[in-house]
């Protein structure tokens, strides 16, 4: 029988926009809650309402810096893990990947 702490992590993985967002993460950059609603184009709220359970399942931490919050994995994350959601990739996660380069661009 699965530990807790792996049904937890394979809940929050369920969902498709926790998928997304933890590939964004996934591709290193510490990141703010308006990179990824651009990224994969969602309200901010739904993308918060998101994060929070992947930090929850402890596969991403916080940074505060005045009004902005910032999001990267944990180092508790499994990198088997994270190799799984690469390997598997569809063209939305993809398309996301690519919005996210060019806002990050911009941002320079």
């Amino acid at each position: 029988m699965a530990n807790s702490k792996t049904v937890t992590i394979l809940k929050a993985l369920a969902d498709p926009v926790r998928l997304r967002l933890f590939y964004l993460l996934s591709l290193g950059d510490e990141l703010c809650v308006c990179h990824l609603t651009e990224a994969l184009e969602l309200p901010q709220s739904t993308i918060s309402r998101h994060l929070a359970l992947l930090r929850h399942a402890s596969l991403v931490s916080t940074r505060r810096d005045g009004k902005w919050v910032y999001y990267r994995m944990t180092d508790e994350t499994p990198e088997s893990l994270v190799a799984f959601v690469e390997s598997n990739l569809d063209t939305t996660q993809s398309a996301d990947a690519r919005r996210l380069s060019i806002r990050l661009k911009s941002c320079k």
